[in-house]
């Protein structure tokens, strides 16, 4: 489907296991780039067979600088960001190629929904997630190292078709990836010279877990909300005892 004014972007790193399902899903696009963070495995490879562009820079704990660099790459007007653990059905591809036909929005939500552990997981914090992925490429950029954000000017419209995310298909990869994620957080809070002590350990873990599992009804997923906000919850702890640990002693502390 050439000539639909659509730059496909993909972040990756060593995701050789997942990325031909990912990709597949994306040759629709008129320009599909891959933005590699020096993988050492088949990603690149991989990768060849449905990429218009791969380009390879390391990441640096920085996903807003990544996807910018990624966003001053793109040669067509809209751009929509995939990361290599999402997944795009035909009913969301279409809606896509017929919503960026619009001389009224500078840009789209898409509702994500995750699915761990061969459930969707519809409560908590993910239950109503809408993420900005799909906008003009000259109307704003991502800001935040972690948990970033694409702050666009002018109208936000939303898509009614769902993104499907496969992140953490083990509890041991979702540790795995809290504990990176922790780190993030942790050095940007630190950055804002954010403080931390024995009661922001204790309460912030609490409260989490208060608010995924009861405030958001992450009950209603089974035994997967609970696994899940527990681990969202020790997350929190991981910020904080991290942030504590950095702030009393910065030449100690290394994860």
């Amino acid at each position: 489907m050439l000539g639909n004014n659509l730059t496909i972007i993909v972040l990756t790193h060593n995701d050789e296991e997942r990325i031909v399902d990912c990709l597949e899903l994306l040759k629709f696009a008129d320009e599909l780039i891959v933005v590699d963070d020096k993988s050492s495995d088949r990603t690149i490879e991989l990768a060849r067979k449905f990429a218009s562009k791969i380009l390879q820079r390391p990441l640096n704990s920085n996903f807003s600088n990544q996807r910018n660099f990624a966003l001053s790459s793109a040669h067509n007007p809209w751009v929509l960001f995939v990361d290599s653990d999402e997944f795009i059905s035909e009913k969301l591809r279409d809606e896509i190629l017929s919503k960026i036909q619009s001389k009224n929005n500078s840009g789209f939500f898409l509702r994500r929904i995750d699915v761990m552990w061969g459930k969707k997981i519809l409560h908590g914090e993910v239950g109503e997630l809408r993420l900005l992925r799909l906008a003009r490429k000259d109307t704003g950029k991502w800001h935040g190292k972690v948990h970033e954000e694409w702050k666009i000017k002018g109208t936000i419209g939303a898509l009614s078709n769902p993104l499907i995310h496969t992140p953490h298909q083990s509890v041991k990869e979702f540790i795995s990836g809290i504990n990176i994620y922790s780190t993030l957080r942790e050095e940007e809070l630190m950055e804002k010279n954010t403080s931390s002590n024995f009661s922001t350990i204790i309460l912030y873990p609490l409260a989490k877990f208060f608010q995924n599992y009861f405030l958001r009804k992450g009950y209603k997923d089974g035994v997967a909300g609970f696994i899940y906000a527990m681990i969202m919850s020790f997350h929190s702890f991981l910020v904080r005892s991290k942030l504590y640990l950095r702030k009393s002693d910065p030449n100690e502390v290394s994860y």
